[in-house]
């Protein structure tokens, strides 16, 4: 019998998107990660990632329809660190209002909202990140540093105290949130140059189960 090999950081390919730059990002850095759509693999990684691309609703459909999203809740319950970059930390939230009122996975409390107002949308480029609190996956990272971003809806959280990082844009949102093992980032890590690799670096050896 073969011995199970177990990845550190698993980004779940649940058909969106293109991922594999975010697993490169993670091996500059020195990282084993791997794009994977094995439920044996996902259930046995050390990590995950939930990368998302395009519209809530599609997104949520596609990892339902494989039973990702099920299976990305019990990983949480079970303390495994996960990572939702842009779309998939929309997605941790209870609800998106993109194209009618879409449910999320429900792991954080709040909703997902479009921006409206005078400034262009999509939101598309590089933004200061303002931390509000200290975290591993800080680690490093000067305050206000910048980050790229790509994206016309922003998560509004009940709690505030999961948000750690805050841009504006408009209004003042969530770019960084995490409560336990579960963290998120809008932005886009692996196109955010030293300060978003070193983020997935903290994320990959900073931040450790809840259990």
């Amino acid at each position: 019998m073969t011995d199970e090999v177990v990845t550190d950081v698993a980004i779940i390919d649940y058909g969106v998107g293109n991922l594999r730059s975010v697993e490169k990002a993670f091996a500059a850095v020195g990282c084993e990660a791997r794009v994977s759509s094995d439920e044996s693999e996902l259930r046995q990684a050390k990590r995950l990632v939930l990368p998302g691309v395009g519209a809530f609703g599609a997104c949520m459909e596609a990892l339902s329809k494989r039973g990702f999203d099920q299976l990305v809740r019990e990983r949480v319950a079970e303390g495994v660190p996960l990572l939702g970059v842009c779309v998939g930390m929309q997605m941790l939230f209870d609800e998106s209002e993109e194209f009618g009122r879409r449910p999320g996975l429900g792991l954080l409390r709040g909703r997902v909202r479009r921006f409206n107002g005078s400034l262009h949308v999509p939101q598309v480029g590089w933004n200061q990140v303002r931390q509000q609190s200290a975290h591993p996956l800080f680690t490093d990272i000067e305050d206000n540093s910048f980050f790229y971003f790509v994206h016309s809806y922003y998560c509004e959280a009940t709690d505030q105290d999961v948000v750690l990082g805050e841009t504006d844009y408009e209004t003042s949102y969530a770019s960084v949130i995490a409560h336990g093992n579960v963290c998120g980032v809008q932005f886009h890590p692996e196109k955010s140059q030293t300060s978003g690799l070193r983020l997935l670096k903290n994320f990959a050896e900073g931040v450790v189960t809840s259990k």
